[in-house]
């Protein structure tokens, strides 16, 4: 076996209105619903499907809870327009812009917190010359 790509993870989350209304406007990820009124969101080749605490579908994680997440996002957009967006929805960042390694070499990084207290980490990889 040999994979190839991450196609979506789930986040379990306490309101899904909050988190809609947050990854969509701050983070430009396009909401959507699918099967029977699932929710999620579309974001390049990939999406995160959302579970609401103590409503969550089958299968699902040993132990889904809210704000246990740790996730690292590529940016399409400049680092500094993704701090400058940032400001601009009042989120702060609470730690960076700092250099980490991504999966394909290193990355320049901001973290912030979504409404559940979820770590994220938006980068762009570093030039290279």
């Amino acid at each position: 076996m040999r994979i190839d790509r991450l196609d979506h993870l789930v986040l379990t989350v306490t309101d899904l209105e909050a988190t809609v209304d947050f990854y969509s406007r701050v983070l430009g990820m396009e909401p959507v619903t699918f099967g029977q009124g699932r929710r999620a969101l579309v974001f390049g080749r990939s999406k995160i499907n959302l579970h609401e605490k103590g409503r969550e579908f089958e299968p699902k994680a040993a132990h889904a809870v809210p704000g246990s997440a740790d996730l690292c996002l590529i940016s399409a957009v400049p680092l500094e327009q993704v701090m400058a967006e940032l400001a601009r929805h009042n989120v702060e960042i609470e730690e960076g812009p700092v250099r980490r390694t991504g999966a394909l070499g290193p990355i320049d990084s901001v973290y912030l917190r979504d409404p559940d207290r979820n770590l994220l980490e938006i980068s762009v990889y570093a030039e290279t010359s």
